[in-house]
């Protein structure tokens, strides 16, 4: 079993940042695939980021050049900067954890289909 506990959540103005923290622990040797969804009051789950034990990332259009996933592998801790928020990306935010490979790791399956997801933390923007 993998577990996974976020933080770093708040409220911010837009154009304002914040640093999203997701620390993993337990069988964390067999994580291959590691990222961020995003679920907002009333909406489904949306894909924002993932990386890859390689260091390969894939980013969904609207947070591309805002957002910036990276992982200490040695600390088994995965980031998400986000910079420039805007009130859309107002949701609670989960950190999923998957031990497959390849063109699985995708910001279009780490809201769906990853085995491992943590309890959130709420990131709220305002105008």
């Amino acid at each position: 079993q993998v577990q996974l506990v976020e933080s770093g959540g708040g409220s911010v103005q837009a154009g304002g940042s914040l640093r999203l923290s997701c620390a993993a622990s337990g069988y964390t040797y067999s994580i291959y695939c590691m990222g961020w969804f995003r679920q907002a009051p009333g909406k489904g789950r949306e894909g924002v980021a993932t990386i890859a034990s390689d260091g390969s990332t894939t980013y969904k259009d609207s947070v591309k050049g805002r957002f910036t996933i990276s992982r200490d592998n040695a600390k088994n801790t995965l980031y998400l900067q986000m910079n420039s928020l805007k009130p859309e990306d107002t949701a609670m935010y989960y950190c999923a954890a998957s031990s497959s490979s390849g063109g699985y790791c995708s910001y279009l399956f780490v809201g769906t289909g990853f085995r491992y997801r943590g309890q959130g933390t709420q990131v709220t923007v305002s105008s």
